[in-house]
C-alpha cells in the first residue's frame, strides 16, 4: 500500500485511532478480517471509511497497520 503521508503522519494518525474512532486498533483488524475480501489495500480502506463512517485518512491509516501487523505475523520483512 502506497501512503500518502509520512510515516511520521502514520504515526500520529495511529496514535489517535482510539480516542477519534473510540475502537482500540484489534478491532479495527478484526472488522478488516471479518469484512470482504477485498485485494487491494486502497479497497479495503475505502469499504472502512464507508461502513464505519472514517475519514479516508484514518481508515488508510489503518488498513496501512494491519498490512504491516499481518507481514510481520506471517514472518515477512
Amino acid at each position: 500500500m502506497s501512503l500518502n503521508h509520512s510515516m511520521e503522519t502514520q504515526t500520529k494518525l495511529i496514535a489517535r485511532v482510539p480516542t477519534i474512532t473510540g475502537r482500540e486498533l484489534p478491532e479495527w483488524f478484526q472488522a478488516i478480517d471479518n469484512g470482504p475480501s477485498f485485494l487491494r489495500c486502497d479497497e479495503r480502506a475505502n469499504w472502512l471509511a464507508d461502513e464505519h463512517g472514517l475519514t479516508h485518512g484514518y481508515a488508510a491509516a489503518i488498513v496501512h497497520e494491519h498490512e504491516r501487523h499481518r507481514r510481520n505475523r506471517m514472518g515477512f520483512i
